[in-house]
C-alpha cells in the first residue's frame, strides 16, 4: 500500500541526476541569485512564443513565469534558443500603463530548465491587482495581469473563479478560453491533462485549419518530448490570453505523465524502475511549463504539488494531488472487493493527514478541495447491479469515507469539491451515506467539462442515464467548456458554460447551460437555470 510514498529499490539520490537541474540554474531561475544582470546578447526573434503566466498567489508574493522560445515547436525541444543562459527582467506594476512600477527584477533564463523562468515577487500588497512584463534579448512580452491573495484575516467581498481541464489540443479549437477571458475571473483553477502524451496523427487530429510535423506523431515519453508538446499546447493564443489574464493555481492529472498511471505503475506494460524514470522527465517538463514556486521543483520523480491557497477568511483552496501517491488499480472490482480495503489510498498517508488537519484548522468560510477525479460515489450500473470506476474515488472507498468523516467529524463548514477528468459537465452532492438518498449532505462537487479533449460533444450522450441515475447527481451535460463561480459570503452561484463546437474553429458562442447556487451554511445545490 502507498503509505508514506516509500519506494524501496530505487535509490532517491540515483533520481536527483535525472532531475537534472543544479542549484545555481534553480536560483537564477527564480531570481533568487545575487549575481547582477547580464543580457546574454539578443536574440534573433520574439522569445515570448509560449506567452507569460502567473500563479499560486499569497498575500504579499506572487510567482511570475516564461518559458523563452523564439521557435516554439522546434523538433528538439528547446524552443529555437542557444544553450546559453539569458537575463530576464520584469516589472510589476500598479497600472496597465506601468508608470507606477513597485517592482523590478531579474532571473536568468538556463538550458537546464528549458529557458523558463520563476521569478517570485515578494513584498507585495495583500488583495491588489497588478500587471506585469518582460524583457529579454532586446524584446519586450505582452502584459499580464494578476493578483496578489487577500490578507489573512481579511473578509473579502465576492470572488470570481472559473474552472477549467482536459485540454486535448489536436481534439478542436480552445474557444473556451476565448469565452473564459471576456469573462475576467479573477483566479483560475486548472484540474488536470494540461497536455496529452498521445502521438498525434490523422486518426486524432480534430482540429480543422492546422497541421503538425512529424516529431508529433510520437507517443511522448522524452524530457525533450514532452517540452515539444508542451510548447504546442502552449502556442494556443486563447490559452494564452487566458493565463495573462489571470493568477492560475495548477494541478495535474494522469495525461501530463502517461494514461491512468497510478504512483510508480504504468497501464502499459513499463516496470516501476523504467517508469519512475519516465516520471522524472515528466515531472521536470511540468515544472518547466507551469507558474509554480520553486518548492515544486521536482527531485527525480517526486514533486510535492499538493499545498494550500487561503483566501482571507472568505476560502482556503486545498489542491491535492490523487496521482502520485496512490494505489495500484485493484484486480477485484466488485461490489465488496478489493477497492474496500482500508489500507488503500488515493492521497498517501502523509497527503491525507496534511489534508484533514487543515480542514480541521480552517478557519475559512468556504473549503474547497481542488483535486482531480470525481469524489462522488457513481454507480455505473443502471440495472440492480453495481459498478464503479477503479480510476476515481469509487476505487478507494475507504479514503473517501474517511475523508467525509473526518468533514462530519470537525465540523468543516461548506464543503466545495472542484474536480476534472471525465470531459463532461457534472454538478453533484457529496453525501454522509450514497447508498441513501435521504441521507444528509455534506458538500457540493462541480466537475468542469473539457477545454478540448473529445471533440465536439453533444448535451447528451452515451454516459447521460448512467450518472443521472445517482440521485445525487443533479446535472449532466457532454459539450465543452468550463465552469464559472462567484463566490461570497453568503453564497456560491456556479454557472455552467458550453459551446456547440469547437473542431471545425473557434467561432461557437458560449451559453450558460446550468445554474446553481450554493448557500453558505446549506451545502447542495438548488438550481436557478
Amino acid at each position: 500500500m502507498s503509505g508514506d510514498d516509500d519506494r524501496s529499490g530505487i535509490g532517491r539520490r540515483s533520481f536527483l541526476g535525472l532531475a537534472g537541474v543544479s542549484a545555481a540554474a534553480l536560483a537564477l531561475g527564480t531570481g533568487e541569485a545575487t549575481a547582477a544582470p547580464r543580457p546574454g546578447g539578443r536574440l534573433p526573434s520574439d522569445p515570448f512564443g509560449l506567452g507569460i503566466a502567473s500563479g499560486d498567489p499569497e498575500s504579499h508574493s506572487i510567482v511570475l513565469w516564461t518559458r523563452l522560445a523564439p521557435e516554439p515547436l522546434a523538433a528538439d525541444g528547446h524552443g529555437g534558443m542557444p544553450r546559453r543562459p539569458v537575463t530576464v527582467e520584469y516589472e510589476v506594476a500598479e497600472d496597465e500603463r506601468f508608470s507606477r512600477v513597485v517592482r523590478r527584477g531579474h532571473a536568468v533564463a538556463t538550458a537546464e530548465l528549458a529557458h523558463s523562468v520563476h521569478p517570485e515577487v515578494a513584498g507585495l500588497r495583500p488583495g491588489r491587482e497588478y500587471f506585469y512584463r518582460f524583457r529579454a534579448g532586446g524584446h519586450l512580452s505582452p502584459p499580464g495581469r494578476t493578483r496578489t491573495a487577500p490578507a489573512r484575516e481579511a473578509r473579502p467581498g465576492e470572488l470570481s473563479l472559473a474552472l477549467a481541464s482536459c485540454q486535448a489540443w489536436y481534439h478542436g479549437h480552445f474557444t473556451a478560453y476565448r469565452h473564459l477571458v471576456a469573462d475576467e475571473p479573477e483566479l483560475v483553477f486548472f484540474l488536470g491533462d494540461y497536455i496529452y502524451e498521445y502521438a498525434i496523427n490523422a486518426a486524432n487530429l480534430w482540429r480543422e485549419g492546422v497541421t503538425v510535423g512529424p516529431a508529433h506523431d510520437a507517443d511522448v515519453q522524452t524530457l525533450e518530448q514532452y517540452r515539444l508538446r508542451y510548447a504546442l499546447f502552449k502556442t494556443d493564443p486563447h490559452l494564452q490570453r487566458a493565463h495573462a489574464l489571470a493568477p492560475w493555481i495548477v494541478t495535474w492529472d494522469d495525461h501530463e505523465v502517461q494514461n491512468n498511471y497510478a504512483a510508480e505503475h504504468s497501464r502499459y506494460g513499463i516496470s516501476p524502475e523504467d517508469f519512475e524514470r519516465r516520471r522524472a522527465v515528466a515531472y521536470r517538463a511540468y515544472y518547466e511549463n507551469m507558474p509554480l514556486r520553486r518548492a515544486a521543483l521536482p527531485r527525480g520523480p517526486d514533486m510535492r504539488l499538493y499545498r494550500r491557497t487561503p483566501w482571507g477568511r472568505l476560502a482556503e483552496f486545498n489542491v491535492l494531488d490523487t496521482r502520485q501517491y496512490r494505489d495500484d488499480v485493484p484486480s477485484d472490482t466488485t461490489a465488496g472487493g478489493e477497492h474496500t480495503d482500508p489500507r488503500r489510498s488515493i492521497l498517501g498517508a502523509e497527503q491525507e493527514r496534511w489534508l484533514v488537519d487543515g480542514l480541521r484548522r480552517s478557519g475559512a468560510l468556504w473549503n474547497v478541495l481542488v483535486q482531480q477525479v470525481v469524489l462522488a460515489r457513481i454507480d455505473r450500473d443502471t440495472g440492480p447491479g453495481t459498478t464503479f470506476s477503479m480510476d476515481q474515488w469509487d476505487g478507494f472507498t475507504a479514503n473517501r469515507d474517511r475523508l467525509l468523516g473526518a468533514v462530519q467529524r470537525h465540523g468543516v463548514d461548506n464543503l466545495l469539491v472542484f474536480t476534472g477528468d471525465i470531459h463532461r459537465h457534472v454538478a453533484a452532492e457529496l453525501k454522509a451515506d450514497f447508498t441513501d438518498p435521504a441521507s444528509a449532505t455534506i458538500g457540493t462537487e462541480l466537475v468542469t467539462g473539457s477545454v478540448g479533449s473529445d471533440g465536439d460533444g453533444a448535451p447528451t450522450d452515451g454516459y447521460t442515464g448512467l450518472w443521472l441515475a445517482n440521485p445525487h447527481v443533479k446535472f449532466y451535460d457532454g459539450r465543452r467548456g468550463y465552469v464559472l463561480c462567484r463566490m461570497g459570503p453568503e453564497a456560491l452561484v456556479s454557472e455552467f458554460k458550453v459551446v456547440d463546437y469547437i473542431q471545425r474553429d473557434d467561432a461557437a458562442p458560449v451559453s450558460t447551460v446550468a445554474r446553481f447556487v450554493t448557500e453558505a451554511g446549506r451545502p447542495g445545490l438548488e438550481r436557478e437555470v
